[in-house]
């Protein structure tokens, strides 16, 4: 996968959607959490990344506008939350949908223009993903390369 920056005018498909993969750092609250997710950082327990899947859409909202996909903790910054992924517990999950002002500049990878409408695509898929979220197993990883 290309670099969003990285991507010239003739690989993205004009008046279809673009979907891209974006990643960012897992942060939790200043605390016990804190501590915990910097020694499972050091220890090198898991790629302690957060994915998402991000819509570029073809039509309004304004083409400067994207909406990001999600699957995480319901709760993501409660201690307890925190000990249960780390001990591979499931812990409750929630999908969200948010808009976005822009693509992000960095650890944001183009995946493709869909044929189809790549928002009711999203839409139908969260219909049927199952919220009990298990680091490893089920997922924002799984969530974004699609593995119901």
């Amino acid at each position: 996968m290309a670099t969003v920056s990285l991507l010239t005018k003739s690989a993205i498909t004009k008046g279809r959607d673009e979907v891209y993969v974006m990643a960012v750092p897992l942060r939790a609250t200043k605390g016990p959490a804190q501590l915990l997710m910097s020694t499972a950082y050091s220890l090198n327990l898991w790629d302690l990344h957060h994915f998402m899947v991000l819509i570029k859409p073809s039509s309004p909202p304004p083409p400067s506008q994207a909406l990001v996909f999600d699957f995480q903790p319901k709760d993501p910054e409660n201690i307890y939350v925190a000990l249960d992924v780390i001990a591979g517990r499931p812990v409750p999950g929630v999908l969200l949908m948010r808009k976005l002002r822009e693509l992000p500049r960095s650890k944001c990878w183009y995946v493709g223009s869909p044929n189809v409408d790549a928002i009711d695509v999203a839409c139908e898929f969260n219909k049927s993903w199952k919220t009990d979220l298990r680091v490893g197993h089920h997922d924002c990883r799984d969530y974004t390369n699609g593995n119901n």
